[in-house]
């Protein structure tokens, strides 16, 4: 038999609470809707950075998600006044950032507004709660161009190094040139888009999404995992290349650059996905929580 404790009832935003949350995301609406214009008729419509608005997408929900637990964790508690040097900061980097057209300062700022709003109004509980969907958003501001492409290019020649030697030891007839490789009569120029800085951060993305989804218990294996997305998002580039290197070889430039290239793109994201379980899965082998009878006790379910 067991008894189960009660567990408290999570507190619900009263209406004034709501009046104000809502002329709060209006003037994040006001101020951000040029921005965003901007973004998906620019940068966030290239191959580079078509991450973008999935990643905003994604960190809205995510915030959507915790908002009940980050409204009952900040219950009784008092904000703190912390929140006004990172609110001003936040705001500087905005009219900085759109009056000198620098990407990185205009969206960036959202983040530093949000957690400047939510130390002001709910204090540190909330931002505690909020934490993971306000660094999420990372991955949605531009990178500046120079440090985009001094990272791009080493990232490159090591992912065309990789997938010339594997392609080469299985038999094909294929040899390198920089970031070219060539395979029988066809050269193909290994784009920043099949294995660039962009890239690597959209896989990062899933691989601290896929973590935060499923919670594992186990720091070592959480902390492990989350290191190993490096050498995995890199694994699914080189698989990319090849993928679309094998394409060309056999049915031609066409079919290299066309309805398949496209599609090589959703496949590096399901191999990169198929590749974080399998690491998952085995290091569930070797990494077993403990204490799971005092994580039911602590949840309040006794055996009697």
């Amino acid at each position: 038999m067991t008894a189960t404790a009660a567990s408290p009832v999570p507190q619900t935003p009263s209406r004034a609470d709501l009046i104000f949350w809502l002329i709060v995301a209006l003037g994040l609406v006001v101020m951000y809707v040029p921005t965003f214009s901007n973004l998906i008729s620019g940068i966030w419509g290239t191959d580079q950075q078509g991450h973008g608005p999935i990643v905003f997408g994604i960190a809205c929900w995510l915030a959507w998600r915790k908002w009940g637990a980050m409204w009952a964790a900040s219950e009784n508690k008092s904000p703190t006044a912390l929140g006004w040097p990172v609110f001003v900061f936040g705001l500087l980097l905005y009219v900085l950032g759109r009056s000198q057209a620098i990407l990185l300062f205009e969206v960036g700022s959202l983040i530093w507004l949000l957690v400047g709003i939510l130390l002001l109004t709910r204090g540190s509980s909330a931002l505690k709660a909020q934490w993971f969907a306000l660094f999420f958003m990372v991955f949605m501001v531009p990178l500046p161009g120079p440090i985009v492409d001094a990272l791009t290019m080493p990232m490159k020649m090591a992912v065309s190094y990789v997938a010339e030697s594997i392609l080469y030891g299985a038999g094909y007839p294929i040899a390198r040139s920089g970031v070219i490789l060539q395979i029988g009569q066809y050269k193909l120029l290994v784009a920043d888009a099949c294995a660039g800085l962009h890239t690597l951060f959209t896989l990062e993305a899933l691989g601290l999404l896929y973590l935060n989804i499923v919670r594992h218990d186990s720091l070592v294996r959480n902390v492990t995992l989350g290191v190993l997305i490096v050498p995995i998002s890199f694994s699914a580039n080189v698989i990319r290349v090849m993928a679309l290197t094998l394409i060309t070889y056999y049915f031609g430039d066409e079919a290299g650059q066309g309805f398949l290239h496209g599609f090589a793109g959703m496949v590096l994201f399901v191999t990169a996905l198929l590749l974080i379980i399998a690491v998952d899965s085995t290091l569930q082998a070797f990494v077993r929580p403990k204490g799971g009878d005092s994580k039911r006790e602590a949840n309040g379910v006794v055996g009697i």
